[in-house]
């Protein structure tokens, strides 16, 4: 009886054993058919399309004209006839200056230039008279007459001489009066009633005005490198500025450098911008929304589809069922849209949304 029940026993744990190994052979083959099934992955067929975007950048506004004066002479103000927000027409008298060695220096030229015109005079008279003379034989000899002519011509230069120096001081003298080379606004104003100021030294630390030509103004921005293929002379484009936010003004592409800014890596592009209400201000920070068109028809992917490791950019493109990873470099991008440049072709299989998990050789069913 307990014999019985032993075998029993025996059979029904060994049924147990093979039950379990082949149920663990089983599961393990499951593994490894599951293991063996490329994953089903979301791809799609690259294509040549054309991305028009819009490119916004910094840009400022400055005055088509601007100078700073200064004193050409040292002197002191004696008048002031402008000040700070005056508008001034071209030619008009901004200031007075003073400089009393100048006066002095102007008489002393002045005499020198009417004792120099007796002295001419004189030898002038003699040398006609002796001239005048010479014509009748053995009055007057040679030697005698070439002397004369001869101090005629120099006390000639002299008074040549003499007038140029009146002249000058003359020159110099007109640089009291500051006057204003175009027609525009003082900006600024640096000088009271009796400073000194001067061409050199304390004096002239600060201009004595600025004037600026606030009617015209030009928009200057500077494009990067990547885009100023896109530009010509005569684009227009649009910019905003902060303190009128609700207002968008246009201008045209009048001149572009032609260089990149060794700096910036970017070209200096500038619009002409009219002004005559002066509702803009010079100096200020414009938002430019510049139009960028499509020349050519590129590969455009959806950002999702791009691949951003530490190793650089990518996609994965599908091939052979595997998957390839191609280096790549973007251009122009929208919201959610991208162009892309690589050893790529029109058609290829790319993965829609790459994960770094996928490495180079993974199969992959589209």
């Amino acid at each position: 009886m307990n014999t019985k029940l032993f075998s029993t026993g025996l059979l029904s744990a060994g049924f147990l054993l093979l039950s379990a190994i082949y149920g663990c052979g089983h599961a393990e083959s499951k593994v490894e058919v599951k293991k063996e099934q490329a994953p089903v992955i979301a791809t799609f067929d690259l294509k040549k399309e054309k991305l028009s975007t819009k490119l916004s950048l910094p840009g400022e506004l400055i005055a088509m004209q601007q100078v700073d004066l200064y004193a050409k002479v040292s002197s002191f103000v004696r008048t002031l006839k402008v000040d700070i927000g005056s508008e001034v027409s071209k030619g008009q008298l901004l200031m007075t200056l003073e400089a009393p060695e100048l006066s002095s220096q102007l008489s002393a030229s002045q005499s020198r230039v009417k004792a120099q015109e007796a002295i001419y005079t004189a030898s002038k008279a003699n040398y006609n008279r002796l001239y005048e003379t010479s014509k009748t034989p053995g009055t007057i000899s040679t030697n005698d007459l070439d002397q004369a002519m001869a101090k005629r011509n120099a006390d000639l230069a002299q008074l040549e001489a003499a007038k140029a120096a009146y002249k000058e001081v003359g020159s110099v003298q007109d640089y009291l009066t500051i006057r204003a080379p175009f027609s525009g606004i003082i900006s600024a104003r640096n000088v009271n009633l009796g400073a000194y100021v001067g061409p050199s030294g304390k004096g002239s630390d600060l201009p004595i005005f600025t004037l600026q030509d606030q009617k015209n103004l030009r928009l200057a921005v500077s494009i990067p490198e990547i885009y100023t293929g896109y530009l010509k002379a005569g684009d227009e484009i649009s910019f905003t500025v902060k303190s009128l936010p609700s207002q968008t003004f246009k201008a045209k592409v009048k001149r572009l450098s032609g260089a990149l800014d060794l700096r910036l890596r970017a070209e200096r592009i500038e619009m002409d911008v009219p002004n005559a209400g002066k509702i803009l201000l010079p100096g200020m920070v414009a938002e430019v929304n510049i139009p960028i068109p499509a020349n050519a028809s590129t590969f455009i992917i959806s950002k999702k589809a791009l691949l951003d490791t530490s190793e650089g950019l990518f996609v994965l493109k599908v091939q052979d069922n595997k998957a390839v990873k191609v280096e790549v470099k973007k251009g122009r991008e929208t919201d959610d849209r991208i162009e892309v440049f690589g050893d790529l072709a029109e058609g290829d299989k790319l993965v829609a949304e790459p994960t770094e998990e996928m490495h180079e050789g993974m199969a992959i069913k589209p």
